[in-house]
């Protein structure tokens, strides 16, 4: 495992989240955890559409459908999916609208930045 640190800087989070601002920075730590966990690969099938490949254990699937649940309540504009095409295959296909690009433009980036310091 690698010492490098994944920044806590949330300027990219976008002013539509409703996550009150003083829990960002522990959701945050929860995604760079699973980010580090999990992401096993990441493709950008487009400006509005991230792929994560992920690690296919049922944990990391419970996690992922935690995760995805509670950022879907308080920042609505998130489509994620979650599937699974084979017992180690997982992934979670992460949309936003247009106006939201920037918003998954910090998310990929963290996903890069932690699954980079493995």
């Amino acid at each position: 495992m690698s010492d490098r640190h994944v920044t806590t800087d949330d300027s990219w989070v976008s002013d539509a989240c409703t996550l009150p601002t003083a829990e960002r920075p522990l959701r945050l730590a929860e995604f760079d955890k699973f980010f580090l966990d999990a992401v096993r690969g990441a493709d950008r099938l487009s400006a509005q559409h991230l792929r994560l490949r992920l690690a296919g254990g049922v944990q990391v699937e419970e996690t992922a459908r935690d995760l995805a649940a509670r950022e879907s309540l308080c920042c609505s504009f998130f489509a994620f999916d979650i599937s699974r095409s084979g017992p180690d295959a997982l992934t979670l296909d992460v949309r936003v609208p247009a106006a939201h690009v920037e918003v998954l433009d910090g998310l990929a980036d963290r996903a890069a930045s932690a699954a980079g310091s493995r």
